[in-house]
């Protein structure tokens, strides 16, 4: 098997999810229309929805050396220096889950950017509807190549009057491993909340360094949200990145939620998990605060 298409430690959680029953969820056509993406699995008819008001949000483009990333922001209206919070999504796209955490970072004062850092293999991931056929555009993005559209977002963000000393990310799923990441790279991120990002990854030349290899190395304070009943990321794997940022005198913390499965944020799927989620979201709140990225 290629690297292309393996199945990594997050992709398992997603394809293996605790049982559930289909009742209460959208039609294929229903979801597709309200802007989500099919190869995500059911969608449930219960989902989150924030409003723009009070808001300016919306499409951007991105500057990222001769090319233009897509992105969706979300800020306070008429706030011109409204801390920067970079979303990290899942593999899923630019989908509206992802634009709605968009809009309620925004609610909280922050100038939110979700980077469609995908966007150079022409695939809109939105619109593919099997997982397998999603695997050789995400598997194959390198590192390098995305921390440096990170860093072009954080600089359009700057040029657009958020402010970019006080910078956060929150990233889901892949998105999770994304904070990692960027906390070992960015000198000037304050704090990273990582939903469910795994800490090991695969064999693979793209990814020189795993989170848990990269421990020596992070800059930024994170916060570890994860489930114990994810069946991708093993318990074990998380407290061993917790004992290696230990190690290495990191500040980072963790909390594991008893029978919550991968993807327990997420109140479009149906693993989402509402006490857990609504707490985690609690909880990413007054770390963005602590580390003085929200007011």
């Amino acid at each position: 098997m290629s690297i292309e298409t393996t199945m990594t430690s997050d992709v398992v959680g997603l394809v293996k999810p605790p049982p559930v029953s289909r009742r209460g969820f959208m039609s294929a056509t229903a979801a597709v229309a309200a802007g989500y993406t099919l190869a995500a699995g059911p969608v449930r008819a219960e989902v989150i929805t924030t409003d723009t008001s009070g808001l300016q949000a919306g499409d951007a483009k991105i500057k990222v050396g001769s090319e233009e990333m897509p992105a969706y922001f979300a800020r306070p209206a008429g706030n011109t220096k409204a801390p920067v919070i970079i979303v990290a999504m899942e593999i899923f796209g630019l989908h509206e889950y992802i634009k709605d955490v968009t809009r309620r970072l925004a609610k909280l004062g922050a100038f939110a950017v979700a980077p469609d850092y995908y966007f150079r293999k022409g695939v809109n991931l939105t619109k593919i509807t099997e997982i397998e056929d999603l695997l050789p555009v995400v598997n194959s993005k390198p590192d390098a190549e995305l921390l440096s559209d990170l860093d072009a977002t954080v600089a359009w963000a700057g040029s657009q009057g958020g402010d970019t000393t006080k910078l956060g990310i929150i990233g889901f799923c892949r998105g999770g491993r994304t904070v990692w990441e960027y906390a070992a790279h960015s000198g000037t991120l304050k704090a990273g909340v990582a939903f469910y990002g795994p800490p090991v990854d695969p064999a693979n030349p793209l990814w020189p360094k795993s989170p848990l290899q990269l421990a020596p190395e992070m800059k930024a304070p994170v916060l570890g949200l994860y489930g114990e009943a994810d069946t991708g990321i093993p318990v074990a794997q998380v407290e061993q990145l917790k004992a290696a940022l230990a190690q290495n005198k990191k500040t980072a913390e963790f909390k594991l939620y008893p029978d919550a499965p991968h993807g327990f944020h997420a109140d479009y799927r149906g693993s989402f998990r509402k006490e857990a989620a609504e707490d985690a979201w609690k909880q990413a709140q007054a770390w963005f605060k602590k580390y003085g990225v929200l007011s």
